[in-house]
C-alpha cells in the first residue's frame, strides 16, 4: 500500500486509496490534534497549501512559520463571516473538522454553540464549494462507558452520549450524517479516545505533574481499561480517512492497538518521566474508592443539568469507567495501523514539555 497521497490497489481487504486533495482545510488548527495534523500535512508531497482556522491571535504565528503553504484565518467557528473567509477561493479541498470545546469555561451551552453550531456552518460551506472529503473528528463520549471491564466498543455499538459533551458531539455527528445521506458530501466520522502526545494543553501537563508528585488519584480498582490514542496515530487515521474509497458514510474508532488499565497508564507516565531524567515520588497514587467517583458523577450531572460545569468533578466521575474500543474496522477499511505505543508516546510528550520549559 502506498502512502496517503498515492493510489494503490486493494490488498488484504483494504479499499483502494485515492489521491489527496491539493488543499486541506483544518478547523481547530491551533488545538492539540490540529497542530500535529498541520505539521504532517505540510510535509506531504502534492499538498500545495493548508488553510487553518484558529481561535486566537497568538496561535497564528506558530502555524504560519511552518511552511509558505500555510494560510491562517483567525476567528470564531461560530461566525459565518469567518467561515466564509476560511473557504474563500480554496479550489479542490479536503476538510478536517477538529474544532470543538471539551471543557467549557462559560457553562454547558458553550458545548452546543461551538460543537453543534460550528459544525453546521463548516459543513454548509464545505458543501457549497464541493469539498472532496469531510473528515469529522468526534469523540468516544458519544458512546459513553462500557457496560463491563471486559467489553469493547466497535462501530456497531449503540450510542449512549455521556453528559453534555457527548450529547453535543452526537448532535454534530448527526449533521455530518445527514450531509452524506443527502449526497452533499463524502463524509467520514472518527471516534478517538483519550489523547496523548506533543502540543498538549495545560490540563495534560498538570496530569503529568500530579503523577510525578503522587497526587493524581487512582480510582478503585485501577484495572478499569481506557483506550488512548497517540496524536501521531490519530493523524495517520485522519489521513487514511481522507483518501480511503471505502470510508465515506462510515465512522471509525481510531486508537492505539489495545486498551490500557488505568493503573498501567499512571505507571507508564511515571516511567516516562523517569526515563527523561526527572525525579518521581516513590509514593503510591492516592487511592480513591469507586463510590467517591460515583458521587462525583452524580454531582457532575446535577451541575450540568443547571448549565454549569466543573472540569475536576467531571474528570473524577469518568475515571471509574472502562472506555475501550476495537480498531479492527479502521485497520481493515482504512489501512490504519498505530505505530506508537504508550511508553514511547508518553516519553515524546514529556520531552515536549521539557523542551518548552513547561512545569512538570
Amino acid at each position: 500500500m502506498s502512502d496517503a497521497n498515492g493510489d494503490t490497489n486493494e490488498t488484504n481487504g483494504v479499499a483502494e486509496i485515492r489521491a489527496a486533495a491539493p488543499t486541506a482545510i483544518v478547523t481547530g488548527a491551533g488545538g492539540w490534534f490540529g497542530q500535529n495534523l498541520v505539521r504532517t500535512l505540510v510535509r506531504q508531497p502534492g499538498r500545495e497549501r493548508v488553510r487553518c482556522l484558529v481561535a486566537t491571535s497568538d496561535e497564528v504565528p506558530r502555524l504560519e512559520v511552518l511552511d509558505a503553504g500555510v494560510e491562517v484565518v483567525q476567528g470564531d467557528v461560530r461566525d459565518p463571516a469567518v467561515i466564509d473567509r476560511l473557504f474563500d477561493g480554496v479550489g479542490r479541498i479536503s476538510v478536517f473538522h477538529t474544532a470543538g470545546v471539551i471543557h467549557p469555561t462559560r457553562g454547558t451551552r458553550e458545548l452546543f454553540d461551538v460543537n453543534v453550531g460550528g459544525t453546521q456552518l463548516v459543513i454548509d460551506r464545505a458543501r457549497r464549494v464541493g469539498a472532496n472529503r469531510f473528515v469529522h473528528v468526534s469523540s468516544n463520549s458519544v458512546y459513553g462507558a462500557n457496560a463491563s471491564a471486559s467489553e469493547v466498543f466497535d462501530e456497531g455499538s449503540p450510542f449512549h452520549p455521556y453528559m453534555s459533551y457527548g450529547a453535543s458531539k452526537r448532535e454534530a455527528e448527526q449533521i455530518v450524517e445527514r450531509a452524506f445521506e443527502r449526497g452533499d458530501l463524502a463524509t467520514v466520522v472518527l471516534w478517538p479516545p483519550w489523547f496523548y502526545g506533543p502540543f498538549q494543553p495545560d490540563r495534560q501537563t498538570r496530569f503529568f505533574a500530579s503523577i510525578r508528585r503522587g497526587t493524581f488519584p487512582l480510582v478503585a480498582p485501577g484495572t478499569q481499561r481506557r483506550s488512548m490514542v497517540y496524536t501521531g496515530n490519530l493523524v495517520q487515521g485522519a489521513l487514511r480517512a481522507e483518501v480511503s474509497e471505502r470510508a465515506p458514510g462510515h465512522g471509525y474508532w481510531i486508537g492505539d492497538a489495545e486498551p490500557y488499565e488505568l493503573q498501567a497508564i499512571i505507571g507508564t507516565v511515571r516511567d516516562a518521566l523517569e526515563a527523561e531524567g526527572l525525579a518521581v515520588t516513590r509514593r503510591r497514587p492516592i487511592r480513591v474508592p469507586r463510590a467517591a467517583a460515583q458521587l462525583a458523577e452524580r454531582i457532575d450531572g446535577a451541575l450540568q443539568a443547571a448549565g454549569r460545569y466543573s472540569q475536576a468533578i467531571h474528570v473524577l466521575g469518568e475515571l471509574k469507567d472502562t472506555i475501550a474500543c476495537d480498531i479492527s474496522r479502521a485497520r481493515k477499511e482504512l489501512g490504519y495501523e498505530p505505530t506508537i505505543e504508550l511508553f514511547e508516546g508518553m516519553r515524546a510528550s514529556v520531552r515536549y514539555c521539557l523542551e518548552r520549559g513547561l512545569p512538570l
